[in-house]
């Protein structure tokens, strides 16, 4: 049963109690996240996550790790372009200990300098992997392009010249102002009941202060771009990736089926025209995401060299094809059924709904019952998502970046037809 309370500084406590299980998924859910960072401070809100397992006034960083180890739970945290989280999953009858360690991380994290210096170093290695991995360093530099300026185009982890630059004063300025009690949003399922929880986080959080009010970045804006970075690899690495519409959009779910038959999945266009069929590619898929006033639908790619062309020249016949063609009944059935099903499972996990619990809050201000869902998966038509395809899969949005052997006889702009 989905249960919502707002205490009195501000908190959104979110709760569905799920009686037969004996775990309890809790999340704290910030309104902060590399968005909202200026460029001189790239990386903050990442950094800060980390530091707050670092120790507070009454746990030391190794307290902080064996309290929830010594109870067979799971203690965690996750930043990412709008939003920090940090959660845990225990044992139904020790709900207490996971509100009061959260609330201590929150409110009384020490952020000691000498701390701080060893976690950079840390950071650094965790950037350096990432540069490392380059089927993971394309997003970042597809964003940096794709986005136009924007902060949601900045790496969440920052950059090694920013987080270097991080001074004691400055963070703190930031995480003051950010990790205010308005801006959170606590969310739990599982084997609890909704009183005591709202009890617990007032007792716990209630030494938070609301937020004075920050000023907002604006909507993002972005061209169309083509952007190459030459590094010796043995494969080129690809981004095609066009604007798409933000989490509240009611387009999204057209697009969800859109990917779905496109590169979503093994049986999907792309996999077996390009892997399948023609052996083109080890890895290819395609991905939705969104934020609260953007969106980015990509396609990911990786191929030798000599294949890029005829890979490029393939994606683009696939997403004119989309612009033109109404889907067959059956892939729309098969489509529909199979994110019907990944929801539907993943509604068996405490995990999963209590993520779920927190964006419905934070991006649609509201509850959204899994019967809503469904049913909107249900009701999309293949007409709406071939009109869908018409508006994002345009020259005047499509973007693309590229990482390895690259040069301007490699990859043209007419080789991008729409």
């Amino acid at each position: 049963m989905y249960r919502k309370t707002v205490t009195d500084n501000g908190i959104r406590v979110i709760s569905e109690e799920i009686g037969h299980v004996r775990s309890v998924s809790i999340g704290v859910w910030v309104d902060c996240g590399s968005r909202n960072e200026a460029p001189a401070i790239n990386g903050a809100a990442h950094f800060i996550e980390h530091m707050l397992f670092k120790g507070t006034g009454k746990r030391s960083a190794f307290d902080i790790a064996s309290e929830i180890d010594s109870v067979g739970g799971v203690l965690n945290a996750a930043t990412g372009k709008e939003l920090t989280s940090f959660y845990v999953k225990i044992p139904d009858y020790h709900l207490p200990l996971a509100i009061d360690l959260l609330a201590d991380l929150l409110s009384h994290s020490l952020f000691d300098p000498l701390e701080m210096e060893k976690e950079k170093a840390v950071v650094f290695q965790e950037i350096h992997m990432v540069e490392d991995t380059p089927d993971d360093f394309i997003h970042d530099f597809f964003g940096r392009i794709f986005w136009n300026g924007h902060p949601l185009g900045s790496p969440v982890l920052g950059t090694e010249e920013s987080v270097a630059g991080f001074q004691r004063n400055s963070l703190m300025d930031f995480f003051k102002g950010r990790y205010r009690s308005d801006r959170i949003v606590l969310t739990a399922a599982g084997n609890l009941k909704h009183e005591e929880l709202v009890r617990l986080v007032t007792q716990s959080f209630g030494s938070l202060e609301r937020s004075a009010g920050e000023k907002e970045d604006g909507v993002p804006v972005t061209t169309p771009k083509i952007g190459l970075m030459e590094k010796d690899l043995e494969q080129v690495h690809i981004i095609i990736g066009s604007l798409a519409h933000p989490f509240s959009s009611p387009a999204r779910y057209a697009g969800f089926i859109m990917n779905a038959v496109l590169g979503g999945s093994m049986s999907s266009r792309l996999f077996q025209e390009i892997r399948e069929k023609r052996g083109l590619a080890y890895s290819i898929h395609s991905y939705l995401v969104s934020y609260r006033d953007a969106g980015m639908f990509g396609i990911y790619v990786g191929t030798g060299e000599d294949k890029v062309r005829d890979v490029i020249e393939i994606i683009f016949h696939e997403l004119n094809r989309l612009k033109t063609d109404v889907f067959t009944d059956k892939e729309l059935l098969s489509a529909k059924e199979q994110i019907k099903g990944n929801f539907l499972l993943s509604m068996e996990s405490t995990d999963n709904r209590m993520t779920r619990l927190a964006k419905n809050e934070i991006y649609f201000g509201r509850h959204l019952p899994p019967e809503e869902t469904v049913a909107r998966i249900e009701a999309v038509s293949g007409e709406e998502i071939r009109q869908l395809a018409g508006e994002i899969f345009n020259a005047d949005k499509v973007s693309l970046a590229a990482l390895g052997k690259v040069s301007d006889h490699v990859i043209t702009k007419d080789m991008m037809r729409l």
